[in-house]
């Protein structure tokens, strides 16, 4: 691994080590040194007041044992010297990391609350305390930058929400009117395939806007949750389609039961809508040590793997069909993985072998 691929934590921690090591080996070799020359220093040996001979001989057996105690002196000089350095650099280390988590600590602290932001917590902040330094003034930039998303989030919901809401009476007011103007039984016979397709439409653009409010409000993380059945929200879900296959075994998890009965609902609709070979659509649910799932899967068209990403964004549908058609609005799929995501868990989809679909949705267990 490369110098630039470490943490920072540890490039840190290794700089410090090495400024300890080249200090303490910059000393070590002074100290070899200074002691080298005291000790290389010439020593007057003589036994004054002995005769010559004998003077020389002892002079001879000081210097010898002088040279041994010499040796013995830089030997321990060079093995005490090594042990230091290797010390002082572990010690060196050991500084270094806690040096560099105190000093990375308030990065950590924004690094944690930028992990738990999601569209539903951009309220919270980092709110540092401390000196007016770099770190504190990163903090405080991005305490600015989370309230500004946190104003265009929250000014994007309302207005999808209050367009929606606005959207919806002036079409019913249309159903109301049309199918007054239209109830009379005088009415020509020319005049009802039209009164018939206005009625359509009126309902594609009702379920449009449902849609939309929908899909505003399940975009964000749920706050209060209560342990449902998968299971039995989805018989709940299934008692108004005829022909469903159902193997629906326990599937205890914890959420929004209204929201995740729309969820099964929607994934049916578009079973049956999508179902044109009319050979079967199958609902499951189950549960596992993680959590409950849901899979609805549905004969129909192929479904080329690189297309099924796109199926669960907004008002995408098979072959690029975007017209207000009898098939719906484009928005299912992405009510379904919005509330998948609000619950925490997910939503994938795989192609059928054959044609059609496999949608399944996890959804974590009880807490």
């Amino acid at each position: 691994m490369s110098a630039r691929r470490l943490p920072v934590r540890w490039r840190l921690t290794v700089v410090y080590g090495s400024l300890f090591f080249l200090a303490t080996a910059i000393l070590v070799i002074v100290n070899y040194i200074v002691v080298t020359r005291v000790i290389s220093q010439p020593i007057e040996v003589g036994g004054h007041g002995q005769p010559p001979p004998v003077n020389e001989i002892f002079r001879q057996q000081v210097m010898v044992e002088v040279d041994s105690y010499k040796r013995r002196v830089m030997d321990s000089i060079v093995v005490w010297s090594i042990l230091a350095t290797v010390l002082v650099g572990l010690g060196g280390l050991a500084v270094g990391w806690t040096v560099a988590r105190r000093a990375l600590s308030p990065l950590q602290q924004v690094t944690g609350t930028a992990r738990r932001l999601s569209d539903s917590t951009l309220h919270s902040r980092i709110s540092m305390d401390g000196p007016r330094d770099e770190i504190k003034e990163l903090a405080d930039t991005f305490d600015s930058m989370l309230e500004r998303l946190d104003r265009a989030f929250d000014g994007q919901r309302r207005f999808v929400a209050n367009a929606s809401h606005e959207l919806k009476t002036p079409l019913a007011i249309d159903r109301a009117l049309l199918q007054v103007a239209f109830a009379d039984s005088t009415l020509p016979a020319e005049l009802r395939p039209v009164r018939d397709s206005l009625l359509a439409s009126n309902r594609r653009q009702e379920r449009l806007i449902e849609g939309l409010l929908m899909l505003a409000q399940t975009e964000h993380e749920l706050t209060e949750r209560e342990p449902v059945d998968l299971a039995d929200l989805a018989r709940s879900a299934l008692g108004q389609y005829e022909g469903v296959e159902a193997e629906l075994s326990p599937a205890p998890a914890s959420g929004d039961a209204v929201l995740l009965e729309r969820v099964i609902a929607n994934l049916t609709d578009n079973a049956v809508k999508y179902n044109s070979s009319q050979e079967f659509v199958r609902v499951r649910t189950g549960s596992r040590p993680d959590g409950a799932f849901v899979v609805v899967e549905n004969t129909g068209p192929e479904v080329a793997s690189f297309e099924v990403p796109r199926l669960f964004e907004p008002f995408r549908r098979l072959d690029d069909d975007r017209t207000g058609s009898a098939l719906g609005a484009g928005l299912g799929l992405s009510i379904v993985r919005a509330v998948a995501h609000a619950h925490g868990g997910t939503a994938e989809a795989v192609p059928r072998e054959g044609g059609g679909l496999v949608v399944t949705i996890r959804i974590p267990a009880v807490a």
